[in-house]
């Protein structure tokens, strides 16, 4: 039994070298699993499902051709794609998770997240993620003209461009209280989660119990990818050709 996992992507147009990459793997490696959980920031920024640019039609039919194969796929909104939502998930065969989701791995209770909302130090970030998760607001945002929105987006990016420059690194980190509180809520040892661009196995204790953080890494420069497989977890690096 395969499991992979990926995250943070950032697939965009103007990085044709990661869109490879991820295609790449797509047709060599997902299609031998089992199941493929992608756990959010697949897109440098999803504007909504009605967005069918040719650069979107691409992935979404590396998805489909991957479903059809017979491999699970499973995906959890990220900070850049909390906009993703049914249609994709009909378009493609993929099925939409809740942000934090507990799964059975050989029978041991996993939690898998984006794992923005760990994050808690970064206040005006979690201020920011509680405004644009509203409902109502998101509806009125999908209503907008797609070319409206496309604008609006990039006016939103070029603004958290700049506010990131002046952040303390640590402040982006995940709090490793909220972890342990997130662990012990869910009821489990082991957690999955992307968000901080940090590729680690981190081990801890908690109450005399031993728990393990397992944090995916970004694609900027090479792919990540969390493979799991006769019983053991793998942190693997995919080259871009």
């Amino acid at each position: 039994m395969t499991i992979l996992f990926i995250s943070d992507l950032h697939l965009s147009p103007l990085r044709p070298d990661i869109t490879d990459c991820f295609l790449d793997f797509m047709n060599t490696e997902a299609i031998h699993a089992e199941k493929l959980y992608v756990l959010g920031d697949l897109f440098e920024f999803w504007i909504g499902d009605d967005d069918n640019s040719p650069f979107n039609v691409v992935i979404k039919e590396a998805f489909k051709a991957l479903t059809q194969h017979g491999v699970k796929c499973y995906f959890i909104q990220g900070n850049r794609d909390f906009l993703l939502n049914k249609r994709f998930c009909k378009e493609t065969g993929v099925q939409l998770l809740a942000d934090h989701t507990v799964i059975d791995i050989n029978n041991e209770k996993v939690l898998i997240m984006h794992g923005d909302t760990l994050c808690i130090d970064d206040i005006k970030y979690q201020e920011f993620r509680a405004k644009v998760h509203q409902p109502w607001l998101q509806w009125i945002f999908n209503r907008i003209p797609l070319f409206i929105r496309q604008r609006i987006v990039k006016n939103v990016q070029d603004k958290i461009k700049e506010k990131k420059q002046h952040k303390k690194l640590t402040i982006m980190d995940v709090t490793q209280s909220e972890v342990e509180r997130v662990m012990r809520e869910e009821g489990v040892k082991r957690l999955i989660h992307g968000h901080t661009h940090r590729p680690n196995v981190h081990t801890f204790n908690h109450n005399s119990e031993e728990m393990t953080r397992i944090v995916l890494g970004d694609w900027y420069t090479q792919g990540s990818i969390l493979e799991f497989n006769n019983n053991t977890y793998t942190l693997q690096n995919k080259s871009f050709k």
